[in-house]
């Protein structure tokens, strides 16, 4: 069945008042001046609930899984266990079997690239990928097809920055193995046609592997891996206001005998011969190793908490916040927006430049006034050499933050101009 968001009315703000209390962090203050983080999409601020989990862990829980008979190592397996349960129902997994635990997106998606993708290729396969990808969706692919002879192929892109699925259909991609793509853009907050994409794939092939970025999109819209049919879906827990260290690699059970493990050590073996060793079967016999218990824990518990505000609700208040952000900046003179006049969907994503100043030295010039931006490439270098820009500042929204933000920093970026233009802030 199909996971539907369910529709809501958007943060009273009272709500968002009682949202922002949850959230300690908000309370620091910056160079004398209140907090305004908008660097997000790097890493989102933790819930009071959430650190309450790790807490709690700690204090009435804490052994290792899997392993022990006792009765606290029994009771954090039922706990880092339960966690992959709600993580299949998040995602709308058919099974909990299809939910791996990583480190997050980049483990994850290392994890397919040589245990499932580099065995099967050969000269003359074809890694399907777009210019828009994170370090972490075009390294491992690049390496890949540097040992195994495939071809790297970047796929046409219409002017809003999506894959052209008109230009797809006319070439010739007859020996397309993988494509590799993010769902949402890290840098413009694009968001591709996924499930568009993989039924095109899957024409090609019925054997294409279609593997997801997922980092920029479980955290601001509903994720349906089933719906979307795709092979697997990676993201990480840091960005979907859980602790640091957690991933998901969803990976469908039809590529589960084919799949070979890439780390070895405790937990995830069958049988340790004196030359030879068996594993067992997904998800364990990819989970070498002690995880992090208690963040994991804490993943599940931040599952939980975005569920109960809504899906729904969230994008809702995200979209709000991202229009009124874009349109406040195209006001100002002297502001370079990246983001295609076509684009729909934003994602809480709004990359600039301001003329004639180095991301670097503007960013600094925000945080002085308690204002938390991203500037750089974002590991995104051949999306920056697309966009004829070396670096951009970045501000990334979450559901915490309030339109009295979004304000407080356009009319710092006013500050931000007449003090590189003036010298006077």
């Amino acid at each position: 069945m199909k996971r539907e968001a369910e529709t809501r009315e958007p943060f009273s703000g009272e709500e968002l008042a009682g949202i922002r209390s949850q959230f300690p962090i908000l309370k620091e203050q910056v160079n004398g001046q209140a907090l305004v983080y908008l660097d997000n999409a790097a890493t989102t601020q933790k819930p009071q609930v959430v650190i309450d989990a790790v807490v709690d862990f700690y204090r009435r829980s804490n052994a290792n899984i899997h392993r022990g008979v006792h009765t606290l190592s029994q009771r954090a397996t039922d706990q880092y266990e339960a966690v992959r349960q709600t993580v299949a129902r998040f995602i709308n997994s058919a099974t909990a079997e299809e939910i791996i635990m990583t480190s997050g997106t980049t483990a994850g998606l290392n994890m397919l690239a040589r245990g499932l993708v580099e065995p099967r290729l050969k000269p003359g396969d074809q890694v399907l990928v777009t210019v828009l990808e994170h370090h972490s969706n075009l390294i491992p692919w690049q390496e890949v097809c540097r040992r195994t002879g495939a071809e790297l192929v970047y796929v046409p892109l219409t002017e809003d920055l999506t894959v052209d699925l008109a230009a797809l259909e006319s070439a010739s991609f007859s020996q397309v193995k993988v494509l590799a793509i993010q769902h949402v853009s890290n840098v413009l907050g694009i968001e591709q046609p996924i499930k568009a994409l993989a039924q095109w794939a899957k024409a090609q092939s019925p054997e294409a592997l279609v593997i997801v970025d997922g980092a920029q999109a479980v955290q601001h819209q509903v994720v349906d891996v089933t719906d979307l049919g795709v092979d697997a879906y990676c993201f990480s827990g840091h960005k979907l206001y859980a602790p640091s260290g957690t991933g998901i690699c969803y990976l469908n059970r039809k590529w589960h005998q084919e799949m070979a493990p890439v780390n070895y050590g405790g937990g995830m073996i069958h049988h340790v011969g004196d030359f030879h060793s068996t594993y067992q079967s997904v998800p364990t016999g990819l989970e070498a190793g002690t995880p992090p218990i208690e963040a994991m824990i804490g993943l599940g518990t931040a599952i939980r908490y975005v569920e109960e505000l809504g899906l729904d609700r969230i994008q809702q208040h995200e979209e709000q916040l991202t229009r009124h952000l874009l349109q406040r900046l195209s006001d100002l003179e002297g502001v370079q927006l990246y983001h295609p006049l076509g684009q729909r969907q934003f994602n809480g994503m709004v990359s600039f430049n301001l003329e004639g100043i180095h991301p670097h030295d503007a960013a600094t010039g925000y945080d002085m006034a308690g204002i938390a931006l991203r500037a750089g490439h974002h590991c995104a270098q051949p999306l920056m050499r697309y966009l004829k820009a070396p670096a951009t500042l970045r501000a990334s929204l979450s559901f915490y933050n309030t339109l009295q933000e979004v304000d407080a920093m356009v009319e710092t970026t006013q500050l931000v101009k007449e003090f590189f233009s003036d010298g006077i802030i």
